[in-house]
């Protein structure tokens, strides 16, 4: 790394490809490699979680920092490690009555909130803090410190009042998740008594980690343009709206990117047949046929030629999993349509799909749980892409759809609004149009859109088009990390 170089702490609390529940960790491995690449020195600081540290080979001890929990004082390893997925050194926060358990990081088997995520969250926030003063001595200190989503949120408050401390960013991937916690808690912990005010972390008579972060830190980023408007809004705001309207100097929207090199028909490794804009059919149809083949003995013709509609992601009402619940019996009653869907979330949704694929096993495909290559193959063996999304802070599964050549169904919101453009008469006309919106925020207008791209589906001249512009679009994570970095610079 040459001298001179900015230097950049990123703290998050997942990472792909070593723990990944959402968009969250796509876009902290994503973003700081599009930092490293235009010259920043990146640092990235993970928890030690057991899954975790199994996938690391060489590590290195930092030191030990002691740091206060919620029944006194906690010890925490520092390790250094190089991976090969990644392009700089990774800090481990290795605590293991914290962090070294199994399964998900946020939540036990039942689906429940670990119950010490206050302190899990506490203890790394303070050791992340530590780390970004240089407290183990290592010669290292960042110029800004990059924090994500409510599991760092106090990482800017610890450092607020510290001198000749960082700057401080915070980044919010979706602010329905507010790491909200009680008084109880936040005495337990010991957490600075001026923190305690409506000003300050205070919400509703409990705490948010979320809310800290907007509070304390610098500058507030979240994940598209759209997403940055409307979080200022009752309907978006989840109760912090008013407290954004007021920090809106510190608020900017910068649109999340993708890694082009993991999302690109051309040389995914998870597909059966690569393509390209320029020729795009032999290899979409063969990429369709093997979706097909997984879950029908024999895909003919009649199967080729019938539309075939994807859905990669979480099984929650936030994602309109409801709405696609009550369009499938109305297509397989008035289409040949059929569908696939990969994702989990709400036992109430995975049942439901589970059973509309039991009674459809011909049309409908469900695949309960997270599976990256499938995931690959429905973005490009789909013919179109449902992404119904009541609220969608960026999103990322319409961008690779369009990437992909699997023009998206996306309600009018968020980063969908950003990055999908109708198709209507003009938008087909002047070649702008990439996939199908719905403004109105029901099964309806859903069905509709559906309609829409069916028939469009069915003009093959026209629909090529339309593959070929949402394949042209760019969102390249360079594009973003120019905004970042002119953001850290400010």
């Amino acid at each position: 790394m040459k001298r001179g170089a900015l230097k950049v702490m990123f703290v998050a609390s997942e990472a792909f490809p070593l723990v990944k529940t959402g968009g969250l960790g796509d876009v902290v491995y994503s973003l700081p490699h599009a930092l490293h690449d235009r010259g920043a020195d990146i640092r990235l600081v993970l928890p030690g979680y057991r899954a975790l540290l199994r996938q690391l080979d060489q590590v290195r001890i930092l030191g030990w920092l002691d740091v206060r929990g919620a029944e006194g004082i906690v010890s925490a390893r520092i390790l250094e490690t190089r991976h090969p997925d990644f392009a700089f050194p990774l800090w481990v926060v290795d605590c293991p009555p914290l962090f070294d358990r199994a399964g998900n990081p946020y939540v036990n088997a039942g689906g429940q909130d670990w119950p010490d995520n206050a302190e899990r969250f506490a203890v790394f926030a303070r050791v992340a803090a530590l780390l970004a003063q240089d407290a183990l001595d290592i010669g290292w200190q960042p110029a800004v410190v990059h924090t994500h989503d409510w599991q760092t949120g106090l990482v800017s408050a610890f450092l607020a009042d510290q001198p000749q401390r960082p700057k401080t960013v915070f980044t919010i991937h979706n602010l329905a998740y507010g790491g909200h916690f009680s008084h109880t808690d936040f005495v337990r912990l010991q957490l600075p008594s001026p923190w305690w005010s409506p000003e300050g972390v205070e919400f509703h008579g409990g705490f948010s980690m979320l809310k800290a972060g907007i509070v304390y830190a610098d500058a507030v980023t979240t994940v598209s343009p759209t997403y940055a408007a409307e979080i200022c809004t009752p309907a978006f705001g989840f109760g912090l709206d008013g407290l954004l309207l007021s920090r809106q100097h510190k608020l900017h929207g910068i649109l999340n990117g993708i890694d082009t090199r993991i999302w690109n028909p051309s040389t995914d490794p998870h597909l059966p047949a690569h393509y390209s804009m320029s020729r795009i059919l032999p290899g979409k149809r063969r990429n369709k046929q093997a979706l097909l083949e997984r879950f029908l003995p024999h895909a003919d013709d009649a199967a080729m030629q019938a539309p075939l509609l994807g859905l990669v992601g979480r099984l929650v009402e936030q994602k309109g999993v409801d709405w696609v619940l009550a369009a499938i019996p109305v297509l397989l009653a008035e289409t040949d349509a059929r569908v696939v869907l990969l994702g989990s979330g709400q036992a109430v949704y995975e049942q439901k799909l589970t059973r509309l694929a039991r009674q459809h096993p011909d049309r409908v495909f469900v695949v309960i749980g997270y599976d990256e290559p499938l995931a690959h193959q429905i973005e490009a063996g789909a013919d179109l892409f449902l992404m119904p999304s009541r609220f969608e802070p960026c999103g990322l599964n319409q961008m690779y759809s369009l990437r992909y050549g699997t023009p998206p169904v996306v309600f009018k919101t968020g980063g969908l609004a950003d990055t999908v453009v109708d198709a209507t008469a003009t938008t087909l006309d002047d070649a702008s149009a990439t996939g199908f919106v719905f403004d109105t925020p029901d099964v309806h207008a859903f069905l509709l859109a559906i309609h829409r791209a069916l028939e469009l589906y069915r003009q093959p001249t026209q629909w090529r088009r339309l593959q070929q512009t949402g394949m042209r679009q760019s969102f390249d994570w360079s594009d973003s990390a120019g905004h970042y970095l002119a953001l850290y610079s400010l």
